[in-house]
């Protein structure tokens, strides 16, 4: 191999290892983004049966009261 070929090889790999380094930042931010949502996802479920939870009791209320 000449002098030229291993500068373009090491070129080469030093552009893989730094490509290499940017997805793994990417990828620890995307998980970190996806834990994020999945927590508000949580949340919004538990919010949304509170609701529904106090819809419910509201129309048992109202049926009862309408039955007097």
């Amino acid at each position: 191999m000449t002098s030229t070929e291993w500068s373009a090889l090491e070129q080469k790999v030093s552009e893989l290892i730094e490509l290499c380094a940017v997805l793994s930042r990417e990828n620890k931010a995307l998980r970190a983004q996806q834990q994020n949502w999945t927590t508000e996802r949580a949340k919004l479920i538990e919010k949304n049966e509170l609701a529904k939870s106090r819809v419910e009791s509201m129309i048992t209320r109202l049926k009862a009261l309408e039955q007097d």
